[in-house]
């Protein structure tokens, strides 16, 4: 079988495999050519970490705006559009919680010994703690300050993504209320460069099992097997998280604000949980999403085609959890306790830019980047995490399907429709019918 043909997350945990090996086989002086084998790995892997860098700007700024616009040119934006927004900036805040709460009682990034020798780490970490520790109160007022930015442009080249983020809300936001020629030149250039980017993110993550294969072979040649313990604990931290979100939270969000049986909802959303964890992608996975709302649990079209398109854009409870987590491990892997004035700005980051992040694999690489930016954080820790982020991205996408699908049910339930989960067909079909 032709390795190429596989499903990118067993490229990549082959890729992973390979590496384990070729650290453990190759020591650090060995080479071809007169050069050495830890220097191409360590050359592909940063150019790797460039290449998502890269995205991160254009990605960010266009996804917010088209999704942002999107929404404000819905003539449903009143009411039904108030309990969406609210519904889904709710469960993305429980989610973030839950995590926080996960990775402090877990701790999986302290290690015992030098991290630097442990993971590999180049950076100084004694400075880094030194210039992040310490962040408190004042910190905050920081943080809020750069939400308004006095040069955008100058705000994306220093990698100030809070500021770039909140311009890029309001721009979204008045583009649905300009001049409808205008608007639509406007809307029509940044969905292109939405598609674009998206597109561009899919080749580079076409090239995500040789990145892994470099990152990792480069740290097991430093490092030994010493960094896999820490690893696995966080992989174990993430899906613990993601599963109190997913069997705890939000079943008892559609028992106490729906009114519903939560296992009748998972029962009908099942081709859809299905076609999440095996896609990836929330946007790949919304026809299936939508018909299964639709047909299985009994939702209204007028309900559905509103809150689900929006939710695919905007609603990504499972991967501000996981960005959360991970901002909070590659510290810990650090050695530095950040305070809980710096973990503030960790959750305010990971809500807004899980809003920013395109349905597709592997998008909340990007925003990692942004959070470990404006924590201060060097961005080489994301290496510690891509031997295990495709099969954990595969999962918060479940999750953030799952969650759309309890915000329609919930926003039905709202809006008074009888029907939603109901156990006979007849009930199904009012709903169907409800306008």
């Amino acid at each position: 079988m032709n390795p190429l043909k596989l499903k990118l997350h067993w490229q990549i945990l082959i890729a992973l495999g390979l590496a384990v090996l070729a650290g453990l086989a190759l020591d650090r002086e060995i080479g071809i050519l007169g050069v050495t084998f830890y220097s191409i790995f360590d050359f592909v892997g940063k150019l790797f970490l460039n290449a998502l860098k890269m995205l991160i700007v254009p990605l960010i700024i266009s996804s917010i705006i088209v999704g942002v616009a999107g929404v404000g040119g819905t003539h449903g934006l009143g009411r039904l559009g108030g309990k969406t927004i609210g519904y889904y900036a709710m469960t993305s805040t429980l989610a973030i919680l839950v995590g926080l709460l996960a990775v402090n009682l877990i701790q999986p990034g302290v290690v015992d010994g030098d991290p630097r020798e442990i993971f590999g780490f180049t950076g100084d970490t004694a400075a880094l703690s030194e210039q992040i520790g310490g962040k408190g109160g004042g910190d905050l007022v920081e943080v809020f300050l750069r939400m308004i930015p006095t040069n955008v442009v100058a705000a994306a080249a220093e990698g100030q993504m809070l500021g770039l983020i909140f311009f890029s809300l309001l721009y979204g936001f008045f583009l649905a209320r300009i001049t409808e020629d205008y608007a639509e030149a406007q809307y029509n250039f940044f969905q292109g460069m939405f598609e674009i980017m998206m597109r561009i993110t899919d080749l580079i993550m076409r090239f995500a099992p040789l990145g892994v294969f470099a990152l990792v072979a480069r740290t097991v040649m430093d490092t030994g097997l010493a960094a896999f313990a820490p690893l696995a604990l966080f992989f174990f931290t993430v899906v613990l998280a993601l599963g109190v979100h997913f069997l705890v939270v939000l079943p008892l969000l559609l028992y106490f604000l729906g009114g519903v049986n939560p296992v009748r909802h998972y029962q009908a959303m099942g081709a859809a949980l299905l076609t999440a964890f095996s896609t990836a992608s929330s946007s790949a996975t919304l026809p299936v999403t939508m018909e299964c709302v639709e047909k299985n649990a009994g939702v209204s079209n007028r309900v559905t085609s509103f809150v689900l398109p929006l939710g695919a854009t905007v609603n990504m409870d499972g991967t501000a959890l996981y960005e959360c987590v991970a901002a909070l491990f590659i510290a810990q892997a650090y050695g530095i306790e950040l305070s809980l004035g710096t973990q503030f700005m960790v959750v305010l980051l990971a809500l807004l830019t899980s809003i920013g992040v395109a349905g597709i694999p592997a998008a909340s690489l990007v925003a990692i980047t942004i959070i470990l930016g404006a924590v201060g954080l060097p961005l080489e820790g994301i290496g510690l995490i891509l031997a295990v982020d495709r099969i954990l991205d595969m999962m918060r996408t479940a999750v953030n399907v799952f969650s759309d699908s309890c915000g329609a049910v919930v926003i039905a339930r709202s809006e008074g429709e009888t029907g939603v989960l109901a156990g006979d067909a007849e009930g199904r079909q009012r709903a169907r019918g409800a306008t």
